[in-house]
């Protein structure tokens, strides 16, 4: 009886070390940045073929604050792009970035690297989620892979928290749009959206924060409330949302939402600006919604996600 038990824990302890193996081992360095593949072998259904990841902007394309937008499609192989604060200032929380895109390119730079970038200096280490785009299920859960791929990264995440120096009851996710619809279903879906692979699916895949900013897919098909797949409950994330009233995706979301979680106990907050349209990320402009930065990190600092974690 003892051999067996020895014998069941060999295999434990191999287990849970060759699932770090697998996505260490995955790892890559793109421009000086460590990137980590989520999947060792293709991702859970459904998928599709596809070609290369390409930037999708064109010439005349629009540009946000006067500026381009790195359109990045194509994406079949999703990571995390390790984007690490300054070591005197780490404080050992951690974000995983949903970047928007209606569900068909990702805005990598507008709601990816530049987000990163005001993270770290709040002394946070963001993760770049590349999810998978376009979405492989148009004409149904069109939010499918992107959700199977952020509940695997936040898994990852809180997997090898002592490898990232982070702390795996500190870790949140932050979304735009398609992105912030991601980010809403892997806070409040409590069910795994695909069958467990290895060790790092032991891990839990729910965030402690939730970060919404201009989130689609909150308001059902009636446009009466959530839809019926997002359930909320006491135990659900605190949420920070922020959206403009002139937004051409309902605006009507966030506030179901924040009706939700009050309803439940969960004290969340959201600012909602007169003007300020949509897909604006960090870029500064006139309209005050753009300062929701400033919001967000009252918020955070005020929830005690900001303070030391040693």
């Amino acid at each position: 009886m003892k051999s067996k038990c020895s014998l069941i824990i060999v295999v434990l302890v191999l287990f849970s070390f060759a699932a770090t193996t697998i996505l260490r081992s995955a790892e890559s360095r793109e421009q000086g940045l460590e990137v980590i593949r989520l999947w060792k072998t293709t991702p859970p259904a459904p998928n599709m073929e596809l070609t290369g990841e390409i930037d999708t902007t064109k010439p005349d394309s629009d540009l946000v604050a006067d500026r381009r937008v790195i359109r990045l499609g194509n994406v079949s192989s999703p990571t995390l792009t390790v984007h690490r604060p300054d070591q005197d200032k780490s404080n050992g929380t951690s974000v995983v970035i949903c970047p928007g895109g209606g569900h068909y390119i990702l805005a990598w730079d507008l709601e990816g690297t530049e987000v990163a970038g005001w993270l770290n200096e709040l002394g946070v280490t963001a993760f770049i989620l590349k999810y998978r785009v376009p979405s492989r299920d148009r004409e149904g859960r069109r939010w499918i892979s992107a959700v199977q791929d952020a509940q695997r990264a936040v898994s990852a995440v809180r997997h090898q928290a002592e490898y990232l120096n982070i702390d795996p009851e500190r870790i949140g996710i932050l979304g735009f749009s398609a992105g912030g619809e991601t980010a809403a279903l892997t806070a409040y879906l409590n069910v795994r959206q695909y069958a467990q692979r290895d060790a790092v699916d032991q891990a839990s895949h729910l965030p402690d924060f939730n970060i919404l900013i201009y989130p689609a897919g909150l308001v059902n098909k009636n446009k009466t409330g959530l839809p019926d797949h997002i359930q909320i409950h006491e135990k659900s994330p605190s949420t920070f949302m922020a959206h403009a009233f002139d937004d051409r995706v309902p605006v009507e979301g966030c506030l179901f939402l924040m009706h939700a979680l009050k309803n439940m106990g969960v004290a969340s907050e959201l600012h909602i600006y007169a003007q300020g349209g949509h897909g604006y990320g960090l870029r500064k402009t006139k309209s005050p919604v753009t300062t929701w930065d400033h919001r967000c990190a009252d918020w955070m600092r005020s929830q005690g996600w900001l303070s030391d974690f040693n």
